[in-house]
């Protein structure tokens, strides 16, 4: 049913704009982060139609004291796909490649509006709620892998 793999970032970016920025242009869903040597992109695919993304760049935040840290960033999935397991999927997908290379933590900003999805997939939040300018209220959550 559903088909998981990496994906080159270009193609996150329709999904990126959709979901999670549509109200800005196409153009700012490219970021800086995308094309780093450590960076990868998730895909789900249902059908063979992207439905649900996610990238992971190598950065660590402080608070975690551990250089063994992935970045998690844009994660999306399409409105009319949700709640079929297909960011869990993306998830485990990624949490297994980043064990496998010695990894400890994934962490991301996510909007407060999903943080109990991302405690239902095991994520934990840190500190204070902050506005991400644009795009609104943010908290760090994160995931011992």
């Amino acid at each position: 049913m559903f088909d998981v793999k990496e994906i080159a970032p270009e193609m996150t970016y329709t999904i990126r704009h959709t979901v999670l920025r549509p109200h800005q242009n196409l153009n700012d869903c490219v970021y800086d982060t995308d094309f780093m040597d450590e960076s990868f992109h998730v895909g789900l695919f249902h059908n063979e139609q992207l439905i649900c993304v996610a990238s992971f760049n190598l950065e660590n935040h402080p608070f975690f004291n551990r250089d063994k840290q992935y970045h998690l960033r844009a994660m999306a999935t399409l409105p009319s796909y949700r709640n079929m397991g297909a960011g869990r999927a993306v998830i485990n997908y990624a949490e297994e490649k980043l064990k496998l290379k010695g990894f400890e933590i994934i962490w991301c900003n996510g909007r407060t509006s999903v943080q109990g999805y991302y405690e239902k997939l095991g994520f934990k939040s840190y500190g204070d709620i902050f506005d991400y300018p644009g795009l609104g209220p943010h908290i760090v959550m994160y995931k011992e892998v």
